[in-house]
């Protein structure tokens, strides 16, 4: 067994002060839908609802044992990192300042200050992250404090891998294939640096969010490199530079070992795991299960972990991803038709609606001097193939219009 792993052990055994393995569910609606034997990992079901506490107790652990003068920690997260590091400084009696970007959410403020307690002082400083990072190094260099970085951090990995450790103790043997969330690498490069020590016949897969791809870019690019344009809804993911001590522990994966979520997807996912097995998730903590389709037959027959990372959901963003939902299934559109301004015509229009289809939204103020006017339109129905036959009938009757469902700068704009 590899030092790693040791050490990955004695993490696991320090965890326990804090709280019980979570849970490794056998999952029967995935495994009777994809023929496979699909377990879930509920990192949503740690104290702080995400897979983050176990880092940041490590890495404060171990701090404090190298000096036990060490009482004061700075992190800089809007999210699971923060609220992992605010739990472990309120169980260790130490102080903790936390930067968190001007515009984060009230509740992930809320809820970072109740783990915390009055541990925790919380400073919001800088519309970007980036702006909010510099400022706690700057601040955490002054104070003489101690950084406690979300990833790139070889006891924050160790804290992670505990996740491995604990999935082989409760599944008793080696999963075939571990499917893992990646975002910064953590979890990712602790994960595998276990079971490849302890399990070598079990395979991986990776999932990005398409918007956040930082473990290919590297790979592609030899090294980290940092993503110029980067998606942020699935925010416990999407990250611009992969760490370096993580891509270094995951130098060996190939191409063909990722896999990219699209961000839209994701939110059919979310929708489905809440209607049909009421679990609530994270976009970052369906990213595991969102890519078993695309898996298809390689995992038929086989024994899949899918690490769930996280449940920390907003329910002040299910109207988001309800919506997202429906673009991506096909079943919600919106479009700009040309009405033409003449009693009678709003009534044709209507008239060719199926007995499906919703109207969602229209918008239209009659234009004077004007043959015809422009209204946005948004329909939701049952079937996507309701759209075609709806489209086949516009140009039947000699409408005008176009389809901005998939146009990114129109739809922003607009919906």
């Amino acid at each position: 067994m590899t030092q790693f792993a040791l050490s990955a052990l004695a993490a696991t055994r320090a965890l326990r002060s804090l709280f019980e393995p979570t849970p490794l569910q056998r999952n029967e609606f995935l495994s009777k839908r994809y023929g496979a034997d699909i377990w879930l990992k509920r990192e949503d079901l740690t104290p702080v609802r995400s897979y983050k506490l176990r880092g940041a107790f490590t890495a404060m652990r171990k701090q404090i044992e190298a000096d036990p003068e060490a009482g004061h920690f700075v992190c800089a997260s809007a999210g699971n990192h923060a609220q992992g590091m605010a739990f472990a400084c309120r169980h260790f009696g130490v102080k903790g300042t936390i930067f968190m970007p001007v515009t984060t959410p009230q509740q992930k403020i809320d809820k970072t200050r109740t783990f915390g307690g009055d541990k925790v002082e919380i400073v919001l400083t800088g519309d970007y992250f980036d702006q909010t990072l510099a400022a706690s190094k700057t601040y955490c260099s002054e104070a003489g404090a101690h950084f406690l970085a979300p990833f790139d951090d070889e006891d924050v990995i160790e804290g992670q891998a505990s996740v491995a450790v604990e999935i082989l103790d409760q599944l008793g043997s080696a999963p075939d294939l571990v499917v893992i969330p990646v975002g910064g690498g953590g979890l990712a490069s602790g994960v595998t640096g276990y079971l490849r020590a302890t399990a070598p016949e079990t395979g991986f897969r990776f999932v990005e969010p398409q918007g956040g791809a930082s473990l290919t870019a590297a790979i592609d690019a030899g090294g980290p490199v940092t993503i110029t344009k980067v998606n942020s809804f699935v925010d416990g993911a999407a990250v611009a530079r992969i760490g370096d001590l993580p891509f270094a522990a995951l130098d060996w994966v190939t191409p063909e070992q990722i896999l990219r979520a699209p961000e839209d997807r994701v939110c059919v996912t979310m929708i489905q795991m809440l209607n049909v097995e009421g679990i609530v998730l994270e976009p970052a903590g369906a990213l595991s299960i969102d890519v078993l389709p695309e898996l298809g037959a390689d995992i038929r027959g086989k024994t899949v972990v899918c690490i769930v990372s996280g449940g920390n959901f907003d329910f002040e963003r299910l109207p988001e991803v309800r919506e997202r939902a429906q673009r991506f299934s096909g079943m919600k559109k919106y479009f700009i038709l040309r009405l033409p301004q003449r009693p009678g015509a709003l009534r044709e229009f209507l008239q060719m609606l199926g007995p499906e289809d919703d109207v969602a939204r229209f918008e239209y103020l009659k234009k004077s001097a004007r043959n015809f006017g422009s209204v946005l339109i948004g329909i939701e129905t049952k079937r996507p193939e309701a759209f075609a036959e709806l489209f086949q009938k516009l140009d039947a009757g000699g409408f005008s219009y176009r389809d901005i469902t998939e146009d990114e700068t129109l739809a922003e704009f607009l919906i």
